[in-house]
Protein backbone atom coordinates (compact mmCIF):
# COMPACT_ATOMS: atom_id res chain seq x y z
CA UNK A 1 0.00 0.00 0.00
CA UNK A 2 2.76 2.50 0.65
CA UNK A 3 4.92 1.45 -2.36
CA UNK A 4 1.65 2.32 -4.45
CA UNK A 5 1.06 5.77 -2.35
CA UNK A 6 4.58 6.36 -3.36
CA UNK A 7 4.51 5.79 -6.27
CA UNK A 8 1.48 7.61 -7.05
CA UNK A 9 3.09 10.41 -5.43
CA UNK A 10 6.19 10.46 -7.58
CA UNK A 11 3.46 10.70 -10.90
CA UNK A 12 2.03 13.27 -9.63
CA UNK A 13 5.25 15.37 -8.96
CA UNK A 14 6.82 14.28 -12.40
CA UNK A 15 3.26 15.57 -13.81
CA UNK A 16 4.12 18.94 -12.71
CA UNK A 17 7.71 18.57 -14.21
CA UNK A 18 6.78 17.50 -17.69
CA UNK A 19 4.18 20.17 -17.20
CA UNK A 20 6.16 23.41 -16.35
CA UNK A 21 8.28 21.98 -19.10
CA UNK A 22 5.99 22.15 -21.19
CA UNK A 23 4.39 25.18 -21.00
CA UNK A 24 7.54 27.15 -21.01
CA UNK A 25 8.10 25.83 -24.40
CA UNK A 26 4.71 26.73 -25.70
CA UNK A 27 4.98 30.36 -24.40
CA UNK A 28 8.27 30.93 -25.06
CA UNK A 29 7.44 30.33 -29.24
CA UNK A 30 4.18 31.89 -28.37
CA UNK A 31 6.18 34.90 -27.31
CA UNK A 32 8.64 35.10 -29.93
CA UNK A 33 6.00 34.53 -32.90
CA UNK A 34 3.66 37.09 -31.21
CA UNK A 35 6.28 39.75 -30.03
CA UNK A 36 5.73 39.76 -26.34
CA UNK A 37 8.71 39.83 -24.24
CA UNK A 38 6.43 39.25 -21.04
CA UNK A 39 5.27 35.94 -22.42
CA UNK A 40 8.96 35.11 -23.01
CA UNK A 41 9.42 35.80 -19.28
CA UNK A 42 6.83 33.82 -18.47
CA UNK A 43 8.48 30.71 -20.30
CA UNK A 44 11.77 31.23 -18.43
CA UNK A 45 9.93 31.01 -14.74
CA UNK A 46 8.02 27.96 -16.14
CA UNK A 47 11.21 26.35 -17.25
CA UNK A 48 13.39 27.54 -13.37
CA UNK A 49 10.06 25.75 -11.63
CA UNK A 50 10.40 22.98 -13.44
CA UNK A 51 14.12 23.00 -13.19
CA UNK A 52 14.21 23.20 -9.41
CA UNK A 53 12.01 20.56 -9.10
CA UNK A 54 13.20 18.09 -11.54
CA UNK A 55 16.34 19.12 -9.39
CA UNK A 56 14.91 17.91 -6.24
CA UNK A 57 13.74 14.45 -7.41
CA UNK A 58 17.50 13.47 -8.71
CA UNK A 59 18.01 11.79 -5.69
CA UNK A 60 15.25 10.08 -6.20
CA UNK A 61 15.96 8.20 -9.60
CA UNK A 62 17.18 4.91 -9.67
CA UNK A 63 20.97 5.92 -10.88
CA UNK A 64 21.06 8.34 -7.48
CA UNK A 65 19.35 5.80 -5.70
CA UNK A 66 22.30 3.50 -6.52
CA UNK A 67 24.54 6.07 -5.54
CA UNK A 68 22.94 7.13 -2.34
CA UNK A 69 23.26 3.49 -0.83
CA UNK A 70 27.09 4.07 -1.39
CA UNK A 71 27.57 7.09 0.32
CA UNK A 72 25.54 5.63 3.03
CA UNK A 73 28.74 3.99 4.09
CA UNK A 74 31.06 7.01 2.44
CA UNK A 75 29.22 9.39 3.42
CA UNK A 76 31.12 12.27 0.93
CA UNK A 77 30.36 16.32 1.83
CA UNK A 78 28.70 17.27 -1.90
CA UNK A 79 26.60 15.06 -3.63
CA UNK A 80 26.37 14.85 -7.82
CA UNK A 81 22.98 15.96 -7.76
CA UNK A 82 23.57 18.76 -5.49
CA UNK A 83 26.51 19.90 -8.38
CA UNK A 84 23.78 19.69 -10.90
CA UNK A 85 21.48 21.29 -8.50
CA UNK A 86 23.61 24.59 -8.45
CA UNK A 87 23.96 24.34 -11.87
CA UNK A 88 20.65 24.45 -12.67
CA UNK A 89 20.17 27.65 -10.53
CA UNK A 90 23.15 29.27 -12.14
CA UNK A 91 21.08 28.25 -15.56
CA UNK A 92 18.06 30.28 -14.03
CA UNK A 93 20.01 33.20 -12.71
CA UNK A 94 21.61 33.99 -16.13
CA UNK A 95 18.58 33.60 -18.17
CA UNK A 96 16.85 36.34 -15.88
CA UNK A 97 18.91 39.05 -16.12
CA UNK A 98 19.12 38.51 -20.07
CA UNK A 99 15.58 38.65 -20.28
CA UNK A 100 15.56 41.99 -17.89
CA UNK A 101 18.16 43.40 -20.41
CA UNK A 102 16.23 42.49 -23.49
CA UNK A 103 13.03 44.29 -22.28
CA UNK A 104 14.83 47.00 -20.79
CA UNK A 105 16.59 47.93 -24.28
CA UNK A 106 13.08 48.21 -25.80
CA UNK A 107 12.63 52.26 -23.65
CA UNK A 108 15.84 53.16 -25.55
CA UNK A 109 15.07 51.80 -29.12
CA UNK A 110 12.06 54.15 -30.01
CA UNK A 111 8.31 52.90 -30.01
CA UNK A 112 7.80 49.28 -29.87
CA UNK A 113 5.62 47.26 -31.53
CA UNK A 114 2.52 46.51 -29.69
CA UNK A 115 2.21 42.53 -29.03
CA UNK A 116 -0.30 40.87 -31.00
CA UNK A 117 -3.98 40.26 -29.49
CA UNK A 118 -3.52 36.18 -28.92
CA UNK A 119 -0.66 37.43 -26.83
CA UNK A 120 -3.19 37.55 -24.36
CA UNK A 121 -5.22 34.23 -25.56
CA UNK A 122 -1.82 32.21 -24.90
CA UNK A 123 -1.67 33.68 -21.51
CA UNK A 124 -4.98 32.41 -20.65
CA UNK A 125 -4.64 29.04 -22.01
CA UNK A 126 -1.22 28.30 -19.95
CA UNK A 127 -2.33 29.48 -16.92
CA UNK A 128 -6.14 27.41 -17.16
CA UNK A 129 -3.55 24.54 -17.89
CA UNK A 130 -1.40 25.74 -14.66
CA UNK A 131 -4.08 25.92 -12.05
CA UNK A 132 -5.45 22.41 -13.42
CA UNK A 133 -2.35 20.86 -12.91
CA UNK A 134 -2.20 22.88 -9.58
CA UNK A 135 -5.00 21.58 -8.45
CA UNK A 136 -4.50 17.61 -9.35
CA UNK A 137 -1.31 17.84 -7.41
CA UNK A 138 -3.10 20.16 -4.20
CA UNK A 139 -5.71 17.09 -3.78
CA UNK A 140 -3.43 14.54 -4.13
CA UNK A 141 -1.09 15.73 -1.74
CA UNK A 142 -3.74 17.14 0.68
CA UNK A 143 -5.32 13.71 0.86
CA UNK A 144 -2.07 11.83 1.76
CA UNK A 145 -1.13 14.78 4.27
CA UNK A 146 2.16 15.03 2.28
CA UNK A 147 4.65 17.18 3.64
CA UNK A 148 5.39 18.69 -0.30
CA UNK A 149 1.94 20.65 -0.27
CA UNK A 150 3.32 23.63 1.32
CA UNK A 151 6.24 23.61 -1.28
CA UNK A 152 3.63 23.16 -4.04
CA UNK A 153 1.43 25.68 -2.71
CA UNK A 154 4.47 28.22 -2.61
CA UNK A 155 5.62 27.27 -6.24
CA UNK A 156 1.97 28.17 -7.64
CA UNK A 157 1.25 31.22 -5.80
CA UNK A 158 4.60 32.76 -7.31
CA UNK A 159 3.64 31.32 -10.73
CA UNK A 160 0.49 33.12 -10.20
CA UNK A 161 1.86 36.49 -9.72
CA UNK A 162 4.25 35.64 -12.43
CA UNK A 163 0.85 34.90 -15.20
CA UNK A 164 -1.45 38.17 -13.91
CA UNK A 165 1.69 40.26 -14.09
CA UNK A 166 1.76 38.94 -17.59
CA UNK A 167 -1.54 38.90 -18.22
CA UNK A 168 -1.31 42.97 -17.27
CA UNK A 169 1.48 43.99 -19.52
CA UNK A 170 0.06 42.39 -22.65
CA UNK A 171 -3.64 43.45 -22.07
CA UNK A 172 -2.39 47.21 -21.29
CA UNK A 173 0.37 47.25 -24.34
CA UNK A 174 -2.08 45.76 -26.78
CA UNK A 175 -4.73 48.26 -25.98
CA UNK A 176 -2.13 51.07 -26.09
CA UNK A 177 -1.16 50.17 -29.95
CA UNK A 178 -4.62 50.07 -30.78
CA UNK A 179 -6.27 53.08 -29.20
CA UNK A 180 -3.37 55.30 -27.86
CA UNK A 181 -1.36 54.93 -30.90
CA UNK A 182 0.99 53.67 -29.56
CA UNK A 183 2.35 55.43 -26.47
CA UNK A 184 2.71 55.37 -22.63
CA UNK A 185 1.07 52.20 -21.85
CA UNK A 186 2.68 50.30 -24.93
CA UNK A 187 5.47 49.63 -22.71
CA UNK A 188 3.87 47.24 -19.83
CA UNK A 189 4.62 44.40 -21.86
CA UNK A 190 7.88 45.05 -21.17
CA UNK A 191 7.89 46.42 -17.70
CA UNK A 192 6.00 43.53 -16.87
CA UNK A 193 9.32 41.44 -18.35
CA UNK A 194 10.95 43.23 -16.30
CA UNK A 195 9.14 42.16 -13.22
CA UNK A 196 9.11 38.40 -14.45
CA UNK A 197 12.60 38.47 -14.83
CA UNK A 198 13.22 39.89 -11.11
CA UNK A 199 11.29 36.97 -10.09
CA UNK A 200 12.99 34.00 -12.15
CA UNK A 201 16.24 35.83 -10.69
CA UNK A 202 14.82 35.41 -6.83
CA UNK A 203 13.80 31.61 -7.93
CA UNK A 204 17.69 30.75 -8.84
CA UNK A 205 18.85 32.30 -5.47
CA UNK A 206 16.32 30.42 -3.50
CA UNK A 207 17.11 27.15 -5.74
CA UNK A 208 20.99 28.05 -4.51
CA UNK A 209 20.92 28.47 -1.33
CA UNK A 210 18.35 25.20 -0.55
CA UNK A 211 21.01 23.30 -2.97
CA UNK A 212 24.44 24.77 -0.86
CA UNK A 213 23.08 25.69 2.38
CA UNK A 214 20.03 23.15 2.84
CA UNK A 215 22.49 20.29 2.52
CA UNK A 216 25.02 21.71 5.24
CA UNK A 217 22.75 23.21 7.41
CA UNK A 218 21.57 20.90 10.55
CA UNK A 219 18.01 21.87 11.61
CA UNK A 220 18.02 22.86 15.61
CA UNK A 221 15.20 20.62 15.91
CA UNK A 222 13.16 18.76 12.56
CA UNK A 223 9.48 18.43 13.26
CA UNK A 224 9.96 14.82 12.60
CA UNK A 225 13.25 13.92 14.35
CA UNK A 226 10.97 12.28 17.78
CA UNK A 227 9.65 9.75 14.50
CA UNK A 228 13.07 9.08 13.43
CA UNK A 229 14.21 7.78 16.95
CA UNK A 230 11.50 5.99 17.87
CA UNK A 231 12.12 3.94 14.50
CA UNK A 232 15.73 3.65 15.34
CA UNK A 233 15.29 2.51 18.61
CA UNK A 234 12.64 -0.01 17.59
CA UNK A 235 15.36 -1.77 15.41
CA UNK A 236 16.78 -5.21 16.94
CA UNK A 237 20.56 -4.97 18.14
CA UNK A 238 20.23 -0.87 19.11
CA UNK A 239 21.10 -0.15 22.46
CA UNK A 240 21.07 3.75 22.24
CA UNK A 241 21.40 5.99 19.17
CA UNK A 242 24.35 8.50 20.36
CA UNK A 243 23.49 11.08 17.61
CA UNK A 244 20.97 12.19 15.02
CA UNK A 245 22.19 14.78 12.29
CA UNK A 246 18.98 15.95 10.20
CA UNK A 247 19.90 17.79 7.18
CA UNK A 248 17.16 19.36 4.89
CA UNK A 249 17.56 20.17 1.50
CA UNK A 250 15.77 20.72 -2.31
CA UNK A 251 12.30 22.91 -2.70
CA UNK A 252 10.44 19.83 -1.61
CA UNK A 253 11.75 19.48 1.94
CA UNK A 254 13.65 16.02 1.51
CA UNK A 255 15.95 15.21 4.14
CA UNK A 256 19.68 13.37 4.45
CA UNK A 257 20.37 11.49 8.20
CA UNK A 258 23.14 10.86 10.18
CA UNK A 259 22.60 8.19 12.46
CA UNK A 260 25.03 6.76 15.12
CA UNK A 261 23.82 4.05 17.27
CA UNK A 262 25.79 1.84 19.65
CA UNK A 263 25.41 -2.04 20.09
CA UNK A 264 26.51 -4.87 22.19
CA UNK A 265 30.27 -4.75 22.42
CA UNK A 266 30.70 -8.06 21.44
CA UNK A 267 28.18 -7.40 18.18
CA UNK A 268 30.81 -9.50 15.23
CA UNK A 269 31.03 -6.55 12.22
CA UNK A 270 29.07 -8.78 10.00
CA UNK A 271 26.13 -8.39 12.32
CA UNK A 272 26.68 -4.14 12.87
CA UNK A 273 26.10 -3.77 9.25
CA UNK A 274 23.53 -5.68 9.22
CA UNK A 275 21.81 -3.22 12.02
CA UNK A 276 23.06 -0.50 9.93
CA UNK A 277 21.31 -1.75 6.80
CA UNK A 278 18.15 -2.41 8.63
CA UNK A 279 17.84 0.88 9.98
CA UNK A 280 18.37 2.46 6.65
CA UNK A 281 16.25 0.50 4.77
CA UNK A 282 13.43 1.07 7.39
CA UNK A 283 13.80 5.16 7.30
CA UNK A 284 14.10 5.38 3.34
CA UNK A 285 10.47 3.13 3.11
CA UNK A 286 8.93 4.35 5.83
CA UNK A 287 9.57 8.29 5.35
CA UNK A 288 8.68 9.47 2.10
CA UNK A 289 10.81 12.46 3.14
CA UNK A 290 14.15 10.77 3.57
CA UNK A 291 16.23 10.54 0.61
CA UNK A 292 19.65 9.18 2.30
CA UNK A 293 20.71 7.83 5.64
CA UNK A 294 24.34 7.41 6.92
CA UNK A 295 24.44 4.88 9.68
CA UNK A 296 27.24 3.77 11.38
CA UNK A 297 27.66 1.69 14.59
CA UNK A 298 29.98 1.61 17.68
CA UNK A 299 30.37 -0.36 20.58
CA UNK A 300 28.03 0.26 23.69
CA UNK A 301 29.96 2.19 26.49
CA UNK A 302 28.69 2.05 29.98
CA UNK A 303 31.27 3.75 31.41
CA UNK A 304 33.88 2.38 34.44
CA UNK A 305 33.38 0.57 36.17
CA UNK A 306 31.53 -1.55 34.35
CA UNK A 307 33.11 -1.83 30.78
CA UNK A 308 34.94 -4.45 30.19
CA UNK A 309 37.43 -5.58 27.34
CA UNK A 310 37.21 -9.28 28.07
CA UNK A 311 36.54 -10.99 24.91
CA UNK A 312 35.31 -14.66 24.68
CA UNK A 313 37.66 -16.93 23.84
CA UNK A 314 35.56 -18.75 22.02
CA UNK A 315 33.86 -16.60 19.67
CA UNK A 316 35.80 -16.53 16.90
CA UNK A 317 34.17 -13.90 14.56
CA UNK A 318 35.72 -9.92 14.73
CA UNK A 319 33.72 -7.92 17.14
CA UNK A 320 33.72 -3.92 17.20
CA UNK A 321 36.77 -2.47 18.43
CA UNK A 322 36.79 -1.19 22.06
Amino acid sequence: MRNERSNQTEAVLWTGIVTDFALAVFKGIAGYLLNSKALMADAMYSSASAASLLADRLPHLRIFGRRNAERSKQGPSMQSESVISILFAVLIMMGGPQIGVSAFQTFSSGVPEAPDKTALLAVLISLAINEAVFQYQYHHMKKNRDHRLQSILENHRFALYCSITVIIGVFLSFISGVYFDGYGLIYMDSVAALIVACLVIRKGYISIIHSVYGTLTEEKRHEFEPEFMDTIQRVHGVITVEKLKVQEYGQVRQVNLEVMVSVNPRTSVLEAQEIAERIRKLLTHRFMLVSDVKVSVVPYDPGYPYKSNFDLMDNDSPTLPQ
